[in-house]
This record gives C-alpha cells, structure tokens and sequence, in this order.
C-alpha cells in the first residue's frame, strides 16, 4: 500500500463528508460468516439500480456474534448497523431502507441519529 504525503493527507481532509454509503464489515469473523457474499450483492444491486449510495468494506466492529455487519448512512435517516445479513437481507436493506427510506427494524444491531 502507498504511503500518503502531507497533500495527500490534505486533500482527504477537505473532502466533504459522505452522505451516503453502505459499508460491509469484512474483518475474519465477517469473512467467515458470509459478508463477501453480502458485500458482492450489494454492489451488483446497486450498480444495476443505478442507486446513489456507494458500497464500501470497513473492519472489525467488535460484534462477532452479529456478523455480517451492514452499516448505512443516508440522509435524512439515522445511521444504522444491521447484523446477522445474508444476501436475502442486504436485498432488503437495499429495496427498504435505500430506496423507501424506511429501517428494517427486526435486523438492526445499532442506530445513531
């Protein structure tokens, strides 16, 4: 991996705040437990649906018995880590609460406003 210099560092920080992302936790226990197949739906349903969300890989949340971990932020709705996703439940989160903007509360591990 290459090594950031001070402009490097300097244009990521100017850099407005995503307001929209799916991250999919693949740390080992996320691994094990299915999230590259999560990982892979999401963004094949994402770009075939055009959606305006980016899908993104992130570490270890510390929540093993959870994984796969699914964390989304959009705007106008808190940002919320749903836990236990298989492919069935990503296409949901995707169809739920990306596109209706609604939370598919019977899968969420955390929420923050």
């Amino acid at each position: 991996m290459p090594k950031l210099n001070l402009q490097d560092l300097e244009t990521l920080r100017k850099q407005p705040p995503k307001t929209s992302f799916v991250s999919v936790g693949m740390s080992a226990c996320g691994l094990a437990a299915g999230a590259e197949e999560v990982f892979q739906a999401l963004v094949e349903e994402v770009k075939k649906r055009n959606l305006p969300v980016e899908v993104t890989k992130s570490g270890c949340a510390g929540m093993c018995y959870a994984e796969p971990m699914v964390e989304v932020k959009m705007e106008g709705l808190p940002t919320v880590t749903y836990g236990k996703v298989n492919r069935e439940i990503a296409l949901e989160i995707l169809e739920t609460h990306i596109i209706r903007k609604t939370l598919l509360n019977d899968h969420i591990f955390e929420g923050r406003g």
